[in-house]
């Protein structure tokens, strides 16, 4: 399908730390399929935001001694090196602590209170009387009520995994100030999530399929609804109210209370693009109801549960222009030499570093690729498979393809192919004929099936040079029509293997576009082979290998 129109996010980012492989990881998946799908005629709006609000951010910037804009504001301004340096390409960068966000979220509440969804009763929980503040159950801390381990957070224990209420906690305390903990009550809202209709919702949305037949979710993230919905349907009704002092937004008519951040962080997805379209143009609410627009999150499996409940209820009950995502497709986790990213362990990388030291941006985005797929699995960074792996396929089979014959090329036959030698060629007619399923595997985020087959067919193109060895021809006068079609076929096959590897390597294929005079490689443009017509140009140096030191470092400076 081409000529789509997609609405794509990421996972909003929680503005209290700077980026870490697991970010990247899901920021490079998500670009590859963006990548892919404009090679294939689609129009894309792919943004993102920081996740602003909430206690932890509060509290953070009152430590700094700054206002919590000021804070989220130093965080946002150091995403940019990141994503950049990494070829990651959002067409817009917002925040949810934005007009945008506060509008939605608010019509939004609006909305739901209007079609009865919103309720509000009295709850009892704990309150700091030192900072003044009611505590989330990460900042209670006791004694835990099943195994008498001490220090022990207000919702599960770390030495025996209970899972607990805080109120059951022994001696509770506050981990903000050290105080003993006060019990009170406080008017809260409530999302209905246990309405029978909201149930009835979510149980044909979660199993049901998207316009293009395709499952709106994946099996496993299926499976892990149906869990959670049950077989009576009893979902809890969701808290969505803070109070003061809370840094979020206000909640319409009920002064001192604010949105739970969940409530408001993937609004902040609908906020982002409508400051995108009102910079571009675009009628954003127009964009929204088009019933060919495509609304697709990519997210990590960790936060499953609130973008296939929380997130289709509210929009669905919310009437339009919001419309229910066609796809949320989730991942797992980045691990590191099998082990969870951990900076005590010595296994938390940092991207920041990986760029300082000079590694390849597009070594780890192929490393990445090659082991990602459309399930949700980890994925392992392995510092000896990342250095076999990405020396082998890149620069062992990928890139010393064209400098084994553009040389001679520009040498001998002023830069010009041999037009019949590629059209006549039985391993051109072979590659182009891959270039379905290759497309195909990119479509359906097999991203590791899409590599392994094009580095098959490079191994096709190495043994084919090292059959005909045009170094060889090259010292027979008499053979130059031979090594002329032997480097013409070369440099062909070399252009539709970048073509394959664009949405991974972004930065190589310019380059390639630019050596090959072959203009903007796309998924159309296979059968535009290189022309006589126009002369490639000297071939550059487009890829070095991986030192190993550089990934010692990597681990050492993380």
């Amino acid at each position: 399908m081409t000529n789509r129109t997609i609405f794509l996010t990421t996972a909003l980012p929680y503005a209290n730390g700077n980026f870490h492989f697991g970010h990247i990881m899901e920021y490079i998946q998500a670009d590859i399929w963006v990548r892919h799908q404009r090679m294939c005629g689609s129009t894309v709006h792919f943004v993102g935001a920081d996740d602003a609000h909430g206690a932890p951010i509060m509290i953070s910037a009152q430590k700094k001694g700054v206002t919590p804009q000021e804070y989220v504001a130093e965080i946002s301004a150091g995403r940019a090196k990141y994503l950049n340096g990494f070829f990651i390409r959002f067409d817009h960068w917002h925040s949810t602590d934005s007009k945008e966000n506060t509008e939605l979220a608010q019509d939004i509440y609006k909305r739901l209170k209007k079609a009865g969804l919103i309720y509000s009763k009295e709850i009892e929980q704990y309150y700091d009387p030192v900072r003044q503040m009611f505590l989330a159950d990460r900042f209670i801390k006791g004694t835990c009520p099943k195994c008498g381990a001490p220090d022990q957070y207000g919702d599960s224990c770390e030495v025996c995994a209970s899972v607990y209420r805080p109120t059951d906690l022994i001696n509770p305390y506050s981990a903000l100030s050290g105080s003993k903990l006060e019990l009170r009550k406080s008017k809260h809202f409530f999302f209905k999530l246990s309405d029978p209709n909201c149930v009835e919702f979510l149980r044909e949305w979660t199993r049901g399929t998207a316009p293009d037949g395709t499952p709106r979710l994946q099996s496993q993230i299926i499976a892990k609804t149906a869990e959670w919905l049950g077989k009576d349907g009893d979902l809890s009704d969701w808290d969505i109210s803070r109070d003061a002092p809370y840094f979020g937004i206000e909640i319409p008519d009920e002064p001192g209370k604010f949105f739970y951040v969940w409530l408001d962080a993937p609004i902040g997805y609908l906020a982002s693009l409508k400051a995108y379209c009102e910079s571009k143009g675009i009628n954003f609410e127009a964009l929204l109801e088009t019933s060919t627009t495509e609304q697709i999150h990519i997210i990590g499996k960790d936060i499953a549960y609130f973008h296939t409940l929380f997130w289709p209820a509210m929009l669905h009950f919310s009437g339009k222009p919001f419309r229910v995502p066609d796809h949320v497709w989730a991942h797992g986790f980045v691990t590191v030499d099998g082990q969870k990213m951990s900076k005590s362990r010595g296994t938390g990388l940092d991207p920041l570093v990986y760029l300082e030291l000079g590694m390849d941006p597009e070594w780890l985005r192929y490393y990445f690729a090659y082991k990602l797929n459309s399930k949700v699995e980890d994925v392992d960074f392995s510092s000896a498979d990342f250095i076999s792996r990405t020396n082998s396929d890149l620069v062992g089979k990928y890139v010393n393809i064209a400098s084994r014959s553009a040389g001679f090329l520009v040498k001998r036959f002023e830069g010009r192919v041999s037009d019949p030698a590629i059209a006549e060629s039985s391993l051109i007619s072979e590659i182009k004929a891959a270039a379905p399923d290759i497309n195909a595997s990119f479509e359906s985020r097999e991203y590791g099936k899409a590599l392994r087959a094009v580095m098959e067919l490079a191994n096709k193109v190495n043994e084919y040079v090292d059959q005909k060895q045009p170094w060889e021809l090259a010292k027979q006068p008499e053979r130059a029509a031979e090594l002329h079609a032997v480097c013409s076929v070369t440099l062909e096959a070399f252009r539709l293997l970048t073509l394959f590897l664009k949405p991974v390597l972004p930065r190589t294929a310019e380059n390639v576009e630019t050596f090959l005079n072959c203009g903007e490689l796309t998924w159309n443009s296979v059968d535009n082979a290189l022309s006589s017509d126009k002369p490639i140009n000297p071939f550059k140096h487009l890829m070095k290998r991986v030192d190993e030191k550089q990934v010692q470092q990597l681990f050492e400076l993380s």
